[in-house]
């Protein structure tokens, strides 16, 4: 469904992306892991049409959508989190997943504002997808309620809601369990697995690496922009220049992962 080619792009004579590419299927889980640094939120604004890649290009689905903005890629089928949350807080939970039905949604100006029966009908049907996604990622107490009284864990979940709300092909994910305890990371692995079941394409960046490791289907390593390794998980877990990468040591990432928790 998405395919990355040789994408790179600088900023003030600094190389952030440098020769970049993997290719996403459906119904499987790809994730992006590295240091702090290593170019994975870029790589993802390079996708999402957010930046222009200065060298490479973008393929989804078979058509070069290369300099695309966000809402054409978008109405093309590709959604995303971010890492910071991007949630309109005075905005109920209900209207926040319902915004992410815009580019499905058909009518002038004029239509809204005469209230035609289409323009309801069109409505309602935004309604009910959005309370059924509300109610597939556990937010249904939350509907009425404006965001900004939602507790974090719950945020994190609405952002996920209002991207699947556009039904994508591509879902990329940035960094979904930052900030939550290890019972609402649970929850978020077992979501992303269902949306995976669903045949979506799933694209994960993610610090928390036991929930890389145990989500993945493949995984591709970045360090200073560049692509360090991809392989399946447990390739990816006991390849040295990974463990360098990461720990600046030759000690297993699971181990340090377990100390550190």
């Amino acid at each position: 469904m998405l395919e990355a080619e040789n994408l790179g792009i600088e900023f003030g004579g600094l190389r952030a992306l440098d020769g970049v590419s993997f290719r996403s299927q459906p119904g499987r889980i790809l994730s992006i892991i590295g240091p702090n640094g290593a170019g994975k939120t870029t790589l993802f604004n390079l996708i999402s049409g957010l930046y222009q890649p200065q060298t490479g290009r973008v393929v989804l689905d078979g058509q070069d959508v290369t300099g695309r903005n966000a809402h054409q890629l978008a109405r093309l089928g590709l959604s995303r989190t971010f890492q910071n949350l991007q949630v309109f807080f005075q905005m109920t939970a209900l209207e926040n997943v319902m915004v992410g039905r815009h580019v499905h949604e058909r009518g002038s100006v004029v239509a809204h504002m005469l209230g035609l029966p289409a323009i309801g009908r069109q409505n309602a049907a935004s309604e009910r997808l959005a309370r059924e996604l509300l109610a597939r990622l556990g937010l249904s107490d939350y509907a009425s309620m404006p965001a900004g009284s939602m507790p974090y864990g719950a945020l994190k979940r609405l952002e996920i809601a209002r991207a699947l709300a556009l039904q994508p092909r591509v879902l990329l994910l940035d960094e979904p369990a930052a900030g939550c305890n290890p019972s609402e990371t649970v929850e978020l692995d077992a979501i992303i697995r269902s949306i995976a079941q669903d045949g979506v394409s799933i694209v994960l960046v993610e610090h928390d690496i036991r929930m890389v490791m145990n989500l993945s289907d493949e995984i591709v390593v970045l360090n200073y922009g560049r692509k360090l390794a991809q392989g399946r998980p447990a390739e990816i877990q006991a390849n040295p220049q990974v463990i360098e990468a990461y720990l600046g040591a030759e000690t297993p990432m699971e181990d340090d992962h377990a100390r550190r928790a």
